[in-house]
Order: structure tokens, then C-alpha cells, then sequence
């Protein structure tokens, strides 16, 4: 019998990285390798688009308070400046914590535009997901809802698109009537949105005296949560130094009770007493952050009682993102 002839196959080209383009995951890769695309080339584009970025919000004005009003705050709104002038039209972008039925955004049938902050994204930059939403409902038609998707990989994130300059100056709600201009001639569908999220917000307060710390009031207890800025391991240890010394409570009858993690910031959490307001702790606040200052700038090692106190700190401590 004839000895059969050792099959070759054809050579493809190879295309660089930046030449090859997107297939469905279960068809042969473009470059030539033989491997379906989603084990090739496909795996990175993959990653790009799920990969969790740890503090989405860094580089913008004010993180602290991108990061509470995506976590802790039910109702408000922000004036976003962008770092092109608005096209012809579109009056305003605003920032909102939540959207009627959950919306990403939406551009009203004035043409200005808000976006939800408060929403599931699809991959792991919540700046990138963002960006996307806003560049969609800019040139949506007014009256439109915008609807969720994943964001391109090589799409832009929110720190090019909004001015570096501009002020981000939460403006915190009691309830969610700013959903609506005339609450009067909204559908049916939107009116029982708006009820359910009235029925369930916690009543909110900024502190007007330092950054990004936000008072609520619930039926047992009150409770103070700071975002802060500074380096987790450092804040941790000036946190332990204030409350091994008795110094981390804001008065009588407050106590530093923890902290979480998100977007990889940290916030401590103190529980207040029912009677105690917000502008009751305005200047506690206001103390204590000078006393944080002076702790944050210590080198000196952890005494016993200290890491005791981190130790209860970072054992009370969970992540949300």
C-alpha cells in the first residue's frame, strides 16, 4: 500500500496585535494560530473589558463623594462640567444617584441629559461604563431612556470626558421628585418608580465642614460614614492611635464602630445616638479631623494598645466593591 503523504497546512499571515479583528469566541482566532479566538487573541480582549479597576473614580474632582454617592447616598444630583462645550440643544448634564426604573440615564425632552450612578455594570471600570452611557444619551433623541451595555475596552472613561476643573458639588435630596419636572403628567410606569424610591430612602445629610461625610438618620441609631482619601494602612493606624487613645468618638454617646471598603477608598463609620443631627456633629467632625491630621503624620511604631484598637478596627472591617 502507498505510504500516505503527511498532510501541511498552509502558512497564514500573521497579523500584529493591533491588525487583528474581533470574531465570534468560538471561530478560529485571525491571527493563525490554530486556537479558537477566545483562547487567543479573545482571552485579553476579555480581560481589558472585565478587569476590576480598584478606584474607577481616581483623578476626578471630589472621589470621595463619587464614591458616596454611588455606596451611601439615596437621593442627589451634581451639575457635571464636561471639558467640550455642550452641543446645541442639550442645556445641562446632571449626575444623579438613581434613575427612574433603574435607567442609565436619560435625556429629557428638554435635551438636557442625566446619569444614573447607582447602576449594574457590565465590565470592571465603572468610569469606562459611565463615559459610555453619557457619550450615548448626548446624542440620543429627547425623551429618550438609555438603555445598559458593556462599554467598549478601548472606549474613553469619565476623567477624559469631564473638566478636571470643575466643581463637583453634591446636592442632597429628601426624596426623588428631581426625576420629574411635573410629577402631574408622568406615566404610571414612573409615578410607582418614584413612590417605591421615596419609601425607601434613608434621610441623608452632608456635612458642610469637611469632605465627603455624609449623616443618616435610621430607626435605631444614627450613623456618621466618612469617605477618606488617605492610604488604607496609614488611615488604619491613625484610626488605631485616636481610638486607643479615646479620642476617635465625635461626643457623648458616639463611637467609631468600623469601617468598609469601596472603590478603594476607605470609610469609617461611627454610630450616633437618635437625637444626635447632623449639624450636631458639624464640629466634632471638624475636631476630629484635625486630630486625624496630626495622628496621620506619626511614624512612630504601634504601641500594644494601638494594635489591639487596629486589630478590633480592621476585624469589624467588609468590602462593598
Amino acid at each position: 500500500m502507498a505510504k500516505k503523504r503527511p498532510q501541511t497546512k498552509a502558512k497564514q499571515p500573521q497579523l500584529k496585535d493591533g491588525e487583528i479583528p474581533v470574531v465570534g469566541a468560538r471561530e478560529p482566532c485571525p491571527c493563525g494560530s490554530g486556537r479558537r479566538y477566545k483562547a487567543c487573541h479573545g482571552r485579553a480582549a476579555a480581560h481589558a473589558v472585565t478587569e476590576l479597576v480598584q478606584r474607577p473614580f481616581e483623578g476626578l474632582p471630589s472621589e470621595g463623594d463619587w464614591v458616596a454617592l454611588r455606596e451611601l447616598v439615596p437621593a442627589a444630583t451634581v451639575e457635571l462640567k464636561l471639558k467640550e462645550s455642550l452641543s446645541e440643544g442639550v442645556p445641562s448634564v446632571t449626575l444623579a444617584t438613581v434613575l427612574p426604573m433603574a435607567w442609565p440615564a436619560l435625556r429629557r425632552d428638554d435635551g438636557s441629559v442625566l446619569i444614573g450612578l447607582q447602576n449594574d455594570t457590565a465590565s470592571g471600570d465603572i468610569s469606562r461604563d459611565l463615559a459610555d452611557t453619557l457619550q450615548r444619551a448626548l446624542t440620543a433623541q429627547p425623551g429618550t431612556p438609555i438603555q445598559g451595555r458593556r462599554a467598549p475596552a478601548d472606549g474613553p472613561r469619565l476623567q477624559e470626558l469631564l473638566d478636571p476643573e470643575g466643581a463637583f458639588e453634591p446636592v442632597v435630596h429628601s426624596g426623588f421628585e428631581f426625576w420629574v419636572p411635573d410629577t402631574a403628567h408622568s406615566t404610571p410606569e414612573v409615578t410607582a418608580s418614584l413612590e417605591r424610591a421615596n419609601a425607601a430612602a434613608i434621610p441623608t445629610v452632608k456635612l458642610s465642614g469637611v469632605d465627603a461625610a455624609y449623616w443618616c438618620e435610621t430607626p435605631d441609631k444614627n450613623h456618621l460614614r466618612w469617605v477618606m482619601p488617605y492610604p488604607e494602612e496609614q488611615l488604619l493606624d491613625a484610626l488605631a492611635r485616636l481610638h486607643a487613645a479615646g479620642r476617635s468618638s465625635l461626643g457623648e454617646g458616639t463611637r467609631l464602630v468600623g469601617s468598609f471598603r469601596a472603590h478603594g477608598l476607605t470609610v469609617p463609620v461611627w454610630d450616633l445616638p437618635t437625637g444626635v443631627t447632623a449639624d450636631d456633629v458639624e464640629k466634632p467632625a471638624a475636631e476630629f479631623a484635625e486630630r486625624l491630621a496630626t495622628a496621620l503624620a506619626s511614624d512612630a511604631p504601634l504601641t500594644p494598645d494601638e494594635r489591639r484598637a487596629r486589630g478590633g478596627l480592621t476585624n469589624r472591617q467588609v468590602t462593598l466593591s
